[in-house]
């Protein structure tokens, strides 16, 4: 879980990479997305290097929470916008292999396409109290 020298978000949080940061503490750094779908899009990441969510160690769950509501807030008011997307990735269309929050201004009609689909609707020969209870059966177990 240390940092490394080749992820991109390390190299951010060490300060060997330029990034334009909005909030900084010991364990966690918000930036702007050099790429942002809008502009103001905010990256928040911890500053030990972990890839998924699950992966963020439980006592650091809590701030990282918190800090991510308090981006959407500012996001929010700051740039007088009445939503914001909030989402992280996790492997699967995962740009940066690091654990990222995205903290994104929406406002109605903004034209985002959000990537939500296709959707794929529960039938009634592949219903959705089949995946609960696997889903269930693993929460179960932990």
């Amino acid at each position: 879980m240390a940092r490394t020298g080749t992820c991109t978000f390390c190299r951010i949080v060490a300060g060997g990479l330029p990034a334009v940061r909005v909030l900084e503490t010991d364990t966690l750094v918000a930036f702007l997305d050099t790429a942002p779908v809008f502009r103001g899009h905010v990256l928040l990441v911890p500053t030990v290097h972990v890839t998924t969510l699950k992966e963020l160690p439980a006592e650091r769950v809590g701030e990282f929470a918190r800090t991510a509501q308090r981006l959407e807030a500012a996001v929010e008011q700051g740039l007088d916008v009445p939503g914001s997307l909030v989402l992280v990735n996790n492997v699967v269309s995962q740009s940066v292999p690091h654990l990222h929050l995205h903290v994104i201004p929406r406002r109605p009609r903004d034209g985002l396409r959000f990537w939500l689909g296709p959707r794929h609707p529960y039938t009634a020969e592949d219903p959705p109290e089949g995946y609960a209870e696997r889903i269930r059966a693993v929460l179960d177990s932990h």
